[in-house]
């Protein structure tokens, strides 16, 4: 049995309420998804704190997963990307209201991550940043701010002056040649 099929098997035990698949389910995946919330918040409590919200919904939401010949990581992974950009520009909205008050809380949290959280980012970090470098600049930086940065379509748009459509393809092609390059 591929990995693959193994993480496939253990969502839909989850969906059944199984609670040792969804333990074997964390211990497969949880380091890969901690990462990705490390890398879009940058502070390891607040990723500690999204990988448990993360965990929560894909045990209320198992059911809704679709094996599609895809790999079940990538349904993964885009729950806990948007739940990690979520978190971010809810932490910016705050921040804004509340003007530097959380700026100068997060200088006294060690938000340095743990070797493992390293170990895993620097390994997706040269994988996808030799793909970004096959993109154009342009495409590359808008990709870099919406899936990294958290930055909407909108911001993008006009950090770029090009219309948010315009932008919405830049991001959907440059999507697909990522995607191309990773599955090298």
């Amino acid at each position: 049995m591929s990995r693959l099929t193994e993480i496939e098997g253990l969502i839909a035990r989850c969906a059944l309420g199984d609670r040792a698949a969804f333990g074997a389910l964390y211990d497969a995946t949880s380091a890969k998804l901690f990462g990705i919330c490390l890398r879009v918040l940058d502070n390891r409590a607040e990723a500690e704190d999204a990988l448990q919200e993360i965990y929560v919904k894909v045990w209320h939401n198992a059911g809704r997963y679709e094996v599609n010949g895809l790999s079940p990581m990538t349904w993964l992974i885009t729950i806990s990307r948007n739940h990690a950009i979520d978190r971010l520009r809810s932490r910016r909205r705050t921040e804004s209201q509340h003007g530097g008050d959380m700026e100068a809380v997060a200088r006294l949290a060690d938000a340095a991550p743990g070797p493992e959280a390293q170990a895993v980012a620097a390994s997706e970090s040269a994988r996808i940043e030799g793909c970004l470098t096959e993109l154009d600049s342009d495409r590359a930086g808008a990709v870099r701010g919406a899936y990294l940065a958290g930055e909407s379509y909108a911001e993008l748009a006009e950090r770029y002056g090009v219309p948010l459509n315009t932008m919405r393809t830049w991001l959907r092609r440059s999507l697909m040649r990522l995607k191309e390059c990773l599955t090298r």
